[in-house]
């Protein structure tokens, strides 16, 4: 039995998220079906870092392969694309150690959500088109609130019950390139919906509907309201897993760009 290291870029549009789930068309169940093309055996498991949702993109998800072949890397990840549709692509397959696991040895992530200042014809479905002016400078004033090891119980839910609530956040820049707005998030790992949740937060800050003092608020005290503000999730894009030894980037990924 080998297990490899993918690399995988999708439009998450058309899917119902990563994770396999009876009767949806999801990324991991595509992958899975090609696996089984390819290779012709049972026993295939296919393992990701992260569950993204239903219309979350992919820049650099990464999964972990199990399978019993003697094929090389190169030939998996060609025959795997020759057969997997346009929206999902394998960038990288390595060989790893039996022991590697996608999720559990993943010691940071980062997202990018691509905001447009206007309405686009090309990228409807990849990015969120925020109609009112925002004043960028005090999202990025609003967003260092969200730095360090905090308790996130506002901003997203566990989906097990030993799960905590506290997340740590590394990193958060917001760049604007044209009619593009880009906000970068590093961290530790993810509540469910709490990215998103954090942008939309920062998108009412920019409007001028809400504060610093109403972001430091809501991470003193539960508050339903950064739940009512989830941005949409066809801006969002997992940008890269990070693990042991390798190097984090402050340098965002720009998959969309709004001129």
């Amino acid at each position: 039995m080998a297990r490899f290291k993918l690399t995988i870029e999708y439009d998450g549009s058309p899917y119902k998220g990563w994770q396999v789930n009876k009767g949806e068309t999801t990324v991991q169940g595509k992958l899975l079906e090609a696996s089984f093309e390819v290779f012709g055996t049972e026993g295939i498991e296919v393992y990701g870092a992260g569950r993204t949702d239903a219309g979350v993109h992919a820049l650099g998800q990464v999964a972990h392969l199990d399978v019993d072949t003697r094929l090389k890397p190169l030939q998996v990840q060609h025959k795997l694309n020759d057969i997997l549709p346009q929206s999902i692509n394998i960038l990288a397959v390595e060989p790893v150690h039996a022991r590697f696991h996608a999720r559990h040895h993943a010691v940071a992530r980062s997202y990018v959500y691509v905001i447009s200042r206007r309405r686009s014809a090309l990228f409807k479905r990849n990015v969120w088109w925020v109609k009112d002016h925002l004043d960028v400078e005090s999202m990025q004033d609003a967003s260092q609130v969200f730095l360090g090891l905090k308790d996130f119980r506002s901003f997203g839910r566990v989906l097990r019950k030993d799960e905590s609530t506290k997340v740590e956040i590394q990193h958060v820049g917001i760049h604007e390139c044209g009619e593009t707005i880009l906000v970068h998030i590093i961290g530790s790992h993810f509540l469910w919906n709490q990215v998103r949740r954090m942008v939309g937060v920062l998108v009412e800050v920019g409007r001028g509907a809400m504060s610093r003092s109403h972001v430091e608020q809501f991470m003193k005290q539960d508050s339903e309201r950064p739940a009512q503000l989830t941005a949409p999730p066809s801006g969002l894009y997992l940008e890269s897993v990070y693990y042991e030894g390798e190097t984090v980037s402050r340098d965002p990924s720009w998959p969309v760009v709004v001129q």
